[in-house]
């Protein structure tokens, strides 16, 4: 059902379709909401913070650009499920998490269910420069502005989805890309609201 109501929203990847169809969704939610779960909208996880709405996850996942065998970075593992969603479309997934509490869990979920995410708890401001560069960047959480170590931690032609402005307030989706002579580029993909970005000491 959740698939068939995101593809009507406009997602063509059958790739993102299949993960979307497979990724038990529910096992990222808490108990008290997993008869919620498939519904299209976000869900608290604790710690101020939610797992993104089906089509949010969809959306952002198809804009990536990304397949089997890329290797992807994700800023904000927060529940894992953006992760595994990116998992089980083949890529190799490194994702980075700043609440100690919250990648632990991401980290157990994900490692019960098999899915090959390799989770590190930090400031994601600064991408994971150790694995860098990456075919695809993803963040799930709004930034004030576009971090420069994620431009830079990025394959030449790949994309950085990112969703830009103030917190608690209508943000921007981007799709940055950075061509071979340096240029960035950036494509507005609509109007969304995330979770502020946190940093380190805030």
């Amino acid at each position: 059902m959740m698939e068939s109501q995101i593809e009507a929203r406009g997602i063509t990847d059958p790739n993102v379709l299949e993960a979307m169809r497979t990724v038990p969704r529910h096992r990222f939610v808490s108990d008290h909401n997993r008869e919620v779960a498939y519904g299209d909208h976000p869900l608290p996880i604790g710690h101020g913070q939610t797992i993104s709405q089906p089509f949010i996850v969809a959306m952002m996942s198809e804009a990536l650009g990304v397949g089997p065998g890329d290797k992807v970075l994700e800023i904000g593992a927060g529940s894992g499920y953006q992760a595994a969603v990116l998992s089980a479309m083949g890529c190799e997934v490194y994702t980075v998490e700043i609440i100690p509490e919250l990648a632990a869990r991401a980290e157990a979920i994900l490692n019960e269910l098999d899915y090959d995410v390799t989770v590190t708890t930090g400031d994601g401001y600064f991408g994971w420069s150790e694995h860098a560069p990456f075919d695809g960047i993803i963040v799930t959480a709004a930034a004030d502005r576009v971090p420069e170590p994620l431009i830079e931690q990025l394959k030449e032609g790949a994309a950085l989805v990112i969703p830009v402005g103030p917190a608690g307030a209508v943000q921007t989706m981007w799709r940055i890309t950075v061509d071979e002579d340096g240029l960035v580029t950036g494509k507005n993909l609509g109007s969304v609201m995330f979770v502020p970005f946190t940093r380190a000491g805030e």
